[in-house]
């Protein structure tokens, strides 16, 4: 497996589930790159843009793991048509297509493209997350014809709710790999 993973807006740090992934996947052999996109606190759609693109270009990976605002970004290089396809994408708390936080306006409103550019693709939410309604999520997932796991009472999964070793997350994308 190579792995990417794109984190969200403020980075994923640990003990953020993203960086325990990281490790547990490392320590199982698996080829993991984990990026700090530039400038995390600041991001730049086009920034974002280019830095990722070029790490996709070089590690050639075939699954990856987007949290939060990554997957915004996700979903413009698709609407772009920018991406080789890979083989496994999971989508973690993706925000609101229409957020409105300021600081990331070049970011919203994102598109809903035609293709993720993946195999297999799994979406992944909380029933309370402050980002994006449940209405929302569902309308995504049935629009890619993708499923759907909705965690209760999670928020943004993310460290502050409590989202640092997450063996859901790690059997989802360790699966078939050993």
């Amino acid at each position: 497996m190579r792995l990417l993973i794109l984190h969200g807006w403020g980075g994923s740090d640990y003990p953020h589930w993203q960086a325990h992934l990281a490790m547990e996947v490392a320590q199982n052999y698996g080829t993991v790159s984990f990026p700090l996109i530039q400038h995390p606190h600041f991001p730049s759609l086009n920034r974002w843009r280019r830095e990722v693109l070029q790490h996709l270009q070089d590690f050639k990976p075939d699954t990856v793991v987007c949290h939060s605002l990554a997957n915004t970004l996700w979903f413009h290089l698709a609407a772009e048509k920018a991406l080789e396809p890979v083989k496994r994408l999971f989508m973690v708390s993706p925000p609101s297509r229409t957020t409105v936080i300021e600081g990331l306006d070049d970011f919203y409103p994102a598109p809903l493209p035609e293709t993720l550019y993946s195999q297999e693709t799994q979406l992944i939410i909380s029933d309370n997350d402050p980002y994006i309604t449940l209405d929302e999520a569902r309308e995504t997932a049935a629009h890619f014809a993708i499923p759907l796991t909705i965690l209760q009472d999670a928020g943004h999964i993310n460290a502050e709710s409590g989202y640092g070793k997450w063996e859901l997350i790690e059997k989802l994308v360790m699966r078939n790999e050993k």
